[in-house]
């Protein structure tokens, strides 16, 4: 299989020009999409159907144009930190990579992006898996990315990644970070990573090793420069409905992790009619009265909003 080293744009001019630019919508799209994990105290839910779901946006309930849930195949995008500090974790993880990759279905498929201060694709999307899970112990060693640590811009790379290799066919589109957190994003701010992730109908999911730090926001009166972020890749993916795990355990978490992404469900509405273009809309996603008299407890993530096509 043919391997592609391709280094994507780094933080020089290239990258600078892009970053005031508003991500856009396919040519005819006017639907919204939303992945949506259900899960109780005793784990993931995965016996609801369409009419389990009640979907509102701006307050206003909107009916379903399309429920899909196991028959609708997963690109997955492994993003992986190769920064000197994480090599001993990957290798880990890299060794139960095959066993986790069982979970996905022959439908499925994956590449594989590596990044420090730059970001470059190691294996281009296959439906491989066995290939893919080899590739993951290849990935971590043997690419020139730079030294340091450039998160939210590696993932921006990620979603034009998928954006620029669409499905065939509908299905969904999961990124997922594996990093230890510690970096500062320069001129790249959490937002325009969320608007990247939107435009991709993208959920980022993310293991976090080692001191797995989760910033804390600056206190009320402190002076920050806002050209200088801490990454958060918890708060990243609580915007796009994914989930951020601290793990010590690497090769459980990969294989949970893409288990919990395969279960997620897909649901979508059209627009509603008159909304502005380019502007924040809220959505609400919750379980029929009946579904949450079967499940009480149950949790639902997902994408709390999206931008409206246009500029």
């Amino acid at each position: 299989m043919a391997l592609l080293l391709i280094l994507l744009p780094g933080l020089g001019a290239q990258r600078l020009a892009a970053q005031n630019e508003t991500p856009t919508f396919r040519a005819g799209v006017s639907d919204v999409r939303l992945d949506v994990q259900v899960e109780t105290p005793r784990g993931l839910v995965n016996d609801l159907g369409k009419d389990d779901f009640v979907v509102s946006d701006g307050g206003a309930p909107q009916p379903l144009i399309y429920f899909g849930h196991d028959s609708e195949p997963v690109s997955l995008l492994l993003l992986l930190d190769v920064s000197g500090s994480m090599q001993k974790r990957l290798d880990e993880m890299a060794s139960r990579a095959r066993e986790a990759l069982n979970v996905l279905r022959p439908a499925d498929r994956v590449a594989i992006l590596v990044f420090g201060r730059r970001t470059a694709v190691h294996q281009d999307f296959s439906d491989n898996l066995a290939e893919s899970a080899r590739q993951v112990a290849l990935s971590v060693r043997g690419h020139d990315v730079g030294a340091g640590t450039a998160i939210n811009a590696a993932i921006i790379d990620a979603a034009r990644y998928l954006r620029e290799h669409p499905l065939a066919e509908p299905g969904r589109n999961a990124i997922l970070i594996v990093t230890d957190n510690l970096c500062i994003n320069y001129k790249i701010p959490d937002d325009q990573v969320v608007r990247e992730l939107s435009a991709s109908d993208a959920v980022l999911d993310a293991i976090v090793t080692g001191r797995a730090i989760r910033p804390v926001p600056p206190k009320n009166g402190v002076y920050y420069n806002p050209d200088f972020t801490p990454a958060d890749v918890f708060h990243l993916a609580e915007e796009t409905g994914g989930v951020a795990v601290k793990a010590d355990q690497m090769g459980k978490a990969l294989r949970d992790m893409i288990e919990a992404i395969r279960a997620r469900y897909s649901l979508s509405y059209h627009v509603p009619e008159g909304v502005a273009p380019g502007v924040w809309r809220h959505v609400e996603v919750d379980l029929s009265a009946a579904a949450r008299q079967r499940y009480p407890n149950a949790r639902l993530r997902y994408r709390p909003g999206y931008f409206t096509p246009g500029s």
